[in-house]
């Protein structure tokens, strides 16, 4: 009889809590998971335009701190697929068991990914197909059964060097359809006048490199998906930060997650794991910097070097966490458990509190009422009555997102509390 499916939906980014003996628990992989999520849950309600810097994304190039929480999720999945998928085979799974267990996870995340994104009307004109669940289940199948056919760690090296040098001669080698590009100058004794016209433009030659709107990546989902983008403004062309092509970049990111769980998995001792880690996060910012001085950091197109980039921050992260808490033991007793309890009330049921907080808003905005004449709800009551009354814009941004995320906060605790982790 097949096993039946136990896996938590924060687990399919988790799996390593329920996947290790007592006493073997990665805590760090917990803590470095719920961080992420409230970080996410922070930056996704950050207050509006007064919020600072580090709270927004880039607007195009660039790097902000906000840019670090996907692919650190991203990473994360990686990891917990090594340890959860080599538990689960000691157990006695089989790799068909697992195949099946990976796709009907997989299926359940995008579906959940399409309610968070048309919640609450869910109309088809407009409907959003790509999103950040999705994309999470998109790289999650792929590299677990990449996993559960090769374990070998040269492979994984490789599909990572094919997917970014393949990404990078995608967008800047590839000339892009339809690219209103000059084609022609016509001198005149006062002057000249251009000729433009929609023909194939090379990147970097008839187009700016990584132009925002006549790029490959946005040109595809253009064709796919017309009307059903995330950015679809009329000031310029259609886009998506979590269109298809620029999945492609974002297994490299799932990948390198799951080099730092082989990693973990070998006969060393732990201060030699965590050295490890470090050397890996110093190697992928150095990488990642000197790849950006060519082809820059971008979040909204996953650039290779930004895989680069945003894993050695993770891995940084990761390699830091871990020394204090399973070398130091930090964490796991006295003040520092405290300290690190929030993070894994949140780790711990991942999914569910990002399902939360993404529902939360919209839910709210149907409660309408009047408030001293007007309409309102109870975000804008809140911001007008509480928030708005903070002096400086960005301490009221940062307490509003700081309030968003503690409400956020206390259905995940409450499941915490009852031992309740959410099943697929």
């Amino acid at each position: 009889m097949a096993e039946p499916v136990v896996v938590s939906a924060s687990n399919i980014a988790q799996e390593s809590g329920a996947a290790l003996p007592p006493g073997r628990r990665l805590v760090s992989l917990d803590v470095l998971r719920g961080l992420t999520i409230a970080f996410m849950i922070m930056v996704n309600n950050n207050g509006g335009p007064g919020s600072w810097k580090e709270m927004n994304h880039a607007a195009w190039n660039g790097f902000t701190a906000t840019d670090l929480v996907f692919p650190t999720f991203l990473f994360v999945v990686g990891v917990s697929i090594v340890l959860a998928t080599q538990a689960r085979l000691k157990r006695g799974g089989t790799r068909n068991q697992l195949a099946r267990h990976a796709v009907i996870r997989a299926v359940v995340l995008f579906l959940f990914g399409m309610v968070v994104n048309n919640y609450p009307y869910f109309h088809w004109e407009n409907m959003r197909f790509y999103g950040v669940l999705q994309r999470i289940a998109i790289c999650y199948l792929i590299v677990e059964l990449f996993y559960l056919w090769d374990r070998w760690a040269w492979t994984k090296v490789l599909a990572l060097l094919v997917v970014l040098l393949g990404y990078w001669a995608l967008v800047t080698r590839v000339p892009v359809p339809d690219a209103v590009v000059k084609v022609g100058v016509t001198p005149y004794s006062w002057g000249y006048s251009e000729t433009w016209d929609r023909v194939p433009g090379v990147p970097g030659r008839d187009i700016p490199l990584l132009d925002k709107d006549r790029n490959i990546v946005a040109w595809v989902d253009r064709k796919l998906m017309p009307g059903h983008l995330y950015e679809d403004w009329p000031d310029h062309d259609a886009r998506d930060p979590e269109g298809l092509l620029s999945d492609i970049p974002a297994l490299g990111t799932t990948l390198l997650g799951l080099l730092a769980g082989m990693w973990l998995r070998g006969r060393r001792t732990s201060g030699a794991k965590a050295a490890g880690l470090a050397a890996g996060a110093a190697l992928c910012l150095a990488l990642g910097y000197l790849w950006s001085l060519q082809f820059p950091l971008n979040k909204k197109m996953w650039t290779s070097s930004y895989v680069l980039w945003a894993a050695g921050w993770s891995l940084l992260l990761f390699a830091l966490l871990y020394w204090a808490m399973e070398v130091r033991g930090w964490g796991k007793k006295g003040a520092t458990r405290a300290l690190a309890w929030p993070w894994l009330v949140f780790g711990l049921n991942a999914i569910a509190a990002y399902m939360v907080s993404e529902l939360l808003g919209p839910t709210l905005d149907l409660i309408r009422f009047q408030d001293q004449g007007r309409g309102s709800n109870p975000l804008w009551y809140a911001h007008v009555h509480f928030f708005a009354r903070i002096p400086d814009p960005g301490w009221a941004a940062f307490a509003y997102s700081v309030s968003f995320t503690a409400v956020c906060f206390l259905p995940v605790w409450w499941l915490y509390r009852k031992k309740i982790f959410l099943k697929v």
